[in-house]
């Protein structure tokens, strides 16, 4: 490992700890419930008391709802390595996306109420049982409870990077309360059509343009992936994008947008596994799996953007 990689990682380690001991952390989580207060915490800006248990279109209250907590190998191969990453899977979701593969969750709210105790636990917990990092999925809706957690799990010595695996769906006034704290972000981008955003997603018209401007902010806080020696990843941007029948998730526009305004150096999962779950046998267009053409014209726009970096399934038939 280079000497500039071993200071960035030296720094990434300690710029959480300097954040808490400063009084930064603590403010920031001050800031981020009283945004829950008359709820901004994500772009649909419900404007209910979370604080007193009122629920908006997330369908959450002031406890963060935890579906599991465990050793998870099927990420991208620097987020998994060999010692799996520590999932934290949130119940509940600000987007109801009608092909949702984990809908029970997302949608159906299956999952147990914790207290920030609890889930600042349960990062040591995941620390402690040698994963590389602690992996937030679908965190946008409970960003101030986790941040709370995060504060409390730092004082106990967490001190591996964590990773914020989320829809893109951010408020970037939320995002920037992360600024030192998320190591990693591994954000979709879904559609650049807001009508196709809308239909499929539930999505308010704005989805693209929020899109846009959240992953604008995770690259201004992290930048380009940092691996380290092992092939582990320490510090940055990974973006998913799930290719869709009939192109009906402007896959072409998709990546010419994060090469034109993010970077075409910005790492990219391009996802072929799509099927037909929750509601989208209610839509005949998506009814099916992706074809193989679809996934092939799909790899040739990462070749026209010039989009390098990232990784890419092999399809299979059936």
């Amino acid at each position: 490992m280079n000497y500039e990689l071993k200071m960035r990682e030296r720094k990434r380690k300690k710029e959480i700890l300097k954040l808490y001991q400063d009084g930064i952390l603590s403010q920031r989580v001050r800031e981020a419930y009283s945004l829950l207060e008359k709820c901004q915490v994500c772009p649909r800006e419900c404007g209910v008391n979370r604080l007193k248990g009122e629920q908006g279109f997330c369908r959450s209250g002031l406890l963060p709802v935890v579906s599991s907590c465990n050793t998870h190998h099927g990420e991208e191969p620097p987020i998994s390595g060999q010692r799996g990453s520590g999932t934290i899977f949130l119940a509940n979701c600000n987007l109801r996306c009608v092909f949702c593969q984990n809908y029970p969750i997302s949608q159906l709210g299956v999952g147990n109420e914790v207290t920030v105790e609890e889930l600042s636990k349960m990062m040591l917990k995941l620390q402690k049982s040698g994963c590389h990092n602690i992996n937030f999925v679908t965190p946008t809706h409970f960003a101030p409870q986790i941040l709370k957690a995060v504060e409390l799990a730092t004082v106990e010595g967490l001190n591996i990077p964590l990773l914020w695996n989320t829809n893109g769906y951010d408020s970037v006034e939320m995002l920037r309360l992360l600024d030192g704290v998320i190591s990693i972000y591994l954000p979709d981008a879904k559609y650049m059509d807001p009508q196709m955003a809308q239909k499929y997603s539930n999505a308010l018209s704005n989805y693209p343009e929020i899109n846009l401007a959240a992953i604008k902010e995770m690259w201004r806080q992290t930048g380009s992936l940092v691996i380290d020696t092992e092939g582990i990843a320490q510090k940055g941007v990974i973006v998913r994008h799930l290719v869709l029948p009939e192109g009906i998730a402007g896959t072409k526009q998709v990546l010419k947008m994060l090469a034109q305004e993010i970077s075409p150096n910005v790492y990219i999962s391009l996802m072929s596994q799509y099927f037909p779950a929750n509601k989208a046998s209610s839509y005949s267009e998506i009814n099916r799996k992706i074809s193989r053409q679809e996934y092939d014209d799909a790899l040739e726009c990462l070749d026209a953007e010039g989009l390098c970096d990232g990784w890419i399934q092999p399809y299979q038939e059936g």
